[in-house]
């Protein structure tokens, strides 16, 4: 009897530019584009502690990463934020959820004493760090920055 491979995990995005859905790998060399259109795709998946590394760390495009929890109304506030980013910056930038109440090693990795915490990740390292809710616009504008 042979072993199976575990299939890689997924995400199911829908193009922005054409409506197609597409499944989008949490880890990846490259970017995500649509299978029909070819347009770059939303990268917006999540990690716990046991697949920090590989799906954040060792990303080829920066990674922003909210740090949350489901009871935090403040982490509610920006999920939309980190959402339009990931729309918004497809191609360039990777979006990251850690519930920190199942990944509390990402957490105290990152010395997350508050939520939302959001980083700005290029190389595995931290470029930018961002304690408490912004609203889209200014979270958009604050990673951009950090990006480029």
């Amino acid at each position: 009897m042979t072993a199976r491979a575990t299939p890689p995990a997924t995400e199911t995005v829908t193009c922005p530019g054409c409506g197609r859905r597409n499944r989008v790998p949490v880890a990846a060399h490259g970017t995500p584009r649509c299978g029909s259109c070819h347009a770059p795709l939303p990268w917006l998946v999540s990690a716990t502690d046991d697949d920090f590394t590989e799906v954040a760390e060792r990303s080829r495009v920066p990674v922003l990463v909210d740090l949350w929890a489901a009871w935090c109304g403040p982490c509610r506030v920006v999920a939309p934020g980190v959402e339009r980013v990931a729309l918004e910056l497809a191609g360039r930038v990777k979006a990251v959820k850690v519930d920190v109440d199942r990944a509390p090693g990402v957490a105290a990795r990152f010395d997350a004493r508050s939520i939302p915490t959001l980083l700005v990740l290029r190389d595995g390292r931290v470029v930018a760090r961002q304690v408490g809710a912004l609203s889209e616009q200014a979270m958009v504008d604050w990673v951009r920055r950090a990006v480029d």
